[in-house]
């Protein structure tokens, strides 16, 4: 009896290690399976383990020595990190939404600049005219060398005007005229001044000559004095990083004096672009995102290229497409929502 008994234990024994060893290898398997799986998605970022709102395109460790957790793909659907909102929340935090389409884009340059006192453009522009009477004096003369002197003078002449920042066409103007323009330093009164404004670097692409100017001046509030850009300095200035840009300024009223400072208004028409509301977009530092509208209250994070900004808006490079409702208010409480539901 003894010995069925110690036989039956040892049986028992066998088959639950049997067992043991069965289910580890199922579980060891299936560990091996989920890590080669995790290892094939793609990862999108790196977040911070102590405060999920910090994160890095590239591994990296926290001030504690903690290495940041990577976000896969699978976990954000490929998108970015989802969540989902029942509607009484979305009202209760005020979630707003706006479509993404085509709009006419306006960007505003708003900058300073002064009335021109310039008397040094004034003596250029006496050289320059006395460079070219001695140029048509001297057109008979008998001697090579004095008209090869002349024309010398008066090509020094104009490209002393240039790099102070007039355009050929007024050179060609001032050449027909025969006079320097006294209201450069002198508060005579005149019909039209010079404004001397400052684009910086960001946005010298976005102007060009003949392009309309608003400007307004302490001296007489409420009052505008319209115009346009009549001459680019080709030269930027390596301190301030900006160029100086000459506008033509309508003053028929003479209220308009040299050294004056003055506000001014520039803008420019970007043509019809896809386009997404300024508010719509959270700037991390390192990413621009939006949270796209899907089905059955759920809100995905996309990455976006933005272009230039425009009154109210941002023109879209790529992340978004015509038709695609993103949210334009509480998207910082759905971020906030978002980053916690990930943990």
């Amino acid at each position: 009896m003894k010995m069925k008994k110690k036989s039956f234990i040892i049986i028992l024994f066998l088959f639950l290690l049997l067992v043991s060893a069965a289910i580890g290898f199922m579980l060891s398997k299936g560990t091996k399976k989920e890590i080669s799986g995790r290892n094939e998605k793609k990862v999108l970022f790196y977040r911070n383990p102590m405060n999920p709102e910090i994160t890095s395109p590239v591994p990296m460790k926290d001030s504690m020595g903690m290495d940041y957790a990577p976000v896969y793909e699978e976990e954000t659907g490929g998108r970015g990190a989802g969540v989902y909102i029942s509607p009484e929340k979305q009202q209760l935090i005020g979630v707003t939404k706006d479509k993404v389409e085509k709009r006419r884009l306006t960007h505003q340059i708003l900058t300073v600049g002064e009335i021109a006192y310039d008397p040094d453009l004034y003596v250029a522009q006496v050289e320059y005219i006395q460079a070219l009477k001695t140029v048509n004096a001297t057109k008979m003369s008998v001697l090579a060398s004095v008209i090869e002197q002349s024309s010398s003078l008066l090509a020094a002449s104009e490209k002393k005007l240039l790099l102070l920042g007039m355009s050929k066409e007024q050179i060609g103007e001032l050449a027909k005229r025969g006079t320097a323009q006294e209201n450069l330093y002198l508060p005579i009164d005149s019909d039209s001044v010079w404004v001397y404004m400052t684009i910086y670097e960001y946005e010298i692409g976005l102007i060009s000559e003949g392009m309309p100017v608003e400007i307004n001046v302490v001296a007489f509030p409420g009052n505008v004095f319209n115009g346009k850009i009549t001459a680019i300095n080709p030269v930027l200035n390596a301190q301030t990083r900006a160029i100086r840009v000459r506008a033509e300024i309508d003053n028929p009223e003479h209220k308009l004096k040299p050294q004056m400072f003055v506000n001014a208004k520039i803008d420019v028409d970007l043509g019809e672009k896809l386009a997404v509301p300024e508010t719509a977009v959270l700037d991390t530092g390192l990413r621009k995102i939006v949270y796209l509208v899907e089905k059955d209250d759920n809100f995905t994070q996309r990455e976006v290229t933005l272009g230039q900004k425009a009154l109210g808006f941002f023109e879209v490079l790529d992340g978004l497409k015509q038709g695609d409702v993103v949210v334009t208010s509480g998207n910082f409480l759905i971020d906030s929502e978002s980053k916690l539901s990930a943990h």
